[in-house]
């Protein structure tokens, strides 16, 4: 599929008296990332690496099969998974997140860094599964953009 038949729609935004395209679908920034994180989940496991390196590995593997997961923008830090609804920094902080246990566990946190933590499961696939189960409604492809720029984008639309 080309990257212009994986892009489900284009909407012009006024942003700050410029017109701005942004692409409200799939985007080459979305699977670049993907891709980056699947690579490094499937690189040899090293003696000296982490053990929290192979359930993290399950992780994204489980994550990446899921569409719902793979339509929105991923990023790790400190053996967690994270899933934005937009492609630039400063990511939003509205979907929950994946983190390893150092006994091959996980547990779901979020949405925000100082949400409490929701639950742990046994199995990657588990852990997922919550995730998904708490996605926000307006949940959809990652948009290109910041959050900031969601946001401007979505207040008409929310009628805020």
């Amino acid at each position: 599929m080309s990257a212009h038949q994986a892009i489900i729609c284009q909407e012009a935004v006024l942003d700050d008296g410029r017109e701005r395209l942004h692409n409200h679908g799939m985007t080459n920034g979305v699977e670049a990332a993907w891709r980056k994180i699947l690579t490094a989940a499937g690189e040899p496991r090293r003696p000296e690496a982490s053990p929290l390196f192979a359930p993290f590995s399950e992780l994204v593997l489980a994550a990446h099969s899921e569409p719902l997961l793979r339509q929105l923008h991923p990023w790790t830090g400190m053996w967690e998974l994270h899933f934005s609804r937009c492609t630039e920094i400063r990511y939003t902080w509205d979907v929950h997140y994946i983190g390893t246990l150092g006994d091959g566990r996980y547990y779901i946190e979020g949405p925000s860094r100082t949400s409490p933590r929701i639950a742990e499961a046994d199995s990657a696939q588990a852990a997922v599964a919550m995730v998904i189960d708490r996605l926000p409604s307006r949940c959809g492809p990652a948009f290109i953009g910041t959050a900031e720029e969601l946001d401007a984008y979505e207040r008409p639309r929310n009628g805020r």
